[in-house]
């Protein structure tokens, strides 16, 4: 099936590492231009070099999301090098599970910037050209969290909840200059193997280390209909098609990709 993805500039924040590298590799895999916002150098480079010695067409800029200086030079440098931004993927994101009250305001702070404001900093980066051509896709990576709340993910479920207002509410601003905003939220979602993440991946810590073992990933699978965890491709899948021409009546809706995990 043809996406119309062919020399559209894509960027993907945390495209580095697990699901923002298959999110990454998919879109080279449809011959976009793929710039691959990500703190992490070293494993972005990794990632945009597996793409470039597979044929694709990739650079990573090194990007705070929560710095908005480094995010206008991020997008700023992917529209100087591939002429226009087409379609922007909000997917970094940051947690690490644990009791509400025993979270320290530090935390708290880390969570609202990466997982929210971070998405703010990066949409309104790339809109004004959107607006100025009528035209553009965002896509957001939420999380059923966000959907439904969750167990130890108390500011972090608030923040993704946030994500997919946010998403609604500028779809109808938006709209009528013909952008495109929609949401797409995994449950779990395990890397293949410790290679495709980085080492300042929340996956390079103790949740990593755990998730590893497939007697845990076997115990967590059954919380799923399908009894089964997300992989990156199962995300990728889903932000192509929003992102593509196939999805051009779509907008300001929420997909989740997780197993059934939530049915809203």
């Amino acid at each position: 099936m043809d996406m119309n993805l062919a020399g559209k500039t894509v960027i993907v924040t945390g495209g580095g590492s697990n699901i923002g590298r298959g999110i990454s590799i998919a879109f080279a895999q449809e011959k976009a231009n793929v710039v691959i916002a990500d703190w992490d150098e070293v494993q972005g480079s990794k990632t945009a070099k597996e793409i470039i010695d597979n044929g694709g067409n990739a650079i990573c800029v090194k990007t705070d999301v929560t710095n908005n200086d480094t995010v206008e030079a991020m997008v700023k440098e992917a529209t100087e090098k591939f002429g226009q931004v087409d379609v922007l993927v909000n997917n970094v994101g940051w947690e690490v599970d644990q009791y509400f009250m025993e979270e320290t305001r530090d935390k708290w702070e880390k969570i609202v910037n990466i997982n929210f404001w971070g998405v703010i900093n990066c949409t309104r980066a790339v809109l004004d050209q959107m607006v100025a051509r009528k035209s553009g896709v965002i896509v957001n990576i939420g999380s059923d969290a966000g959907r439904m709340g969750e167990f130890r993910e108390a500011v972090y479920a608030g923040c993704k909840g946030g994500v997919i207002a946010l998403t609604k509410a500028l779809a109808r601003e938006v709209g009528k200059t013909g952008i495109r905003l929609n949401t797409v939220c995994p449950g779990m979602t395990v890397p293949d193997n410790m290679d495709t993440v980085g080492e300042k991946s929340l996956w390079a810590g103790p949740m990593g280390e755990a998730f590893m073992d497939p007697a845990m990933q076997a115990k967590a699978a059954k919380g799923y209909p399908l009894r089964k965890l997300g992989k990156a491709q199962d995300l990728a899948n889903a932000v192509l098609f929003m992102a593509s021409d196939r999805s051009g009546h779509v907008t300001g809706q929420t997909l989740s990709v997780s197993g059934g995990y939530t049915m809203m």
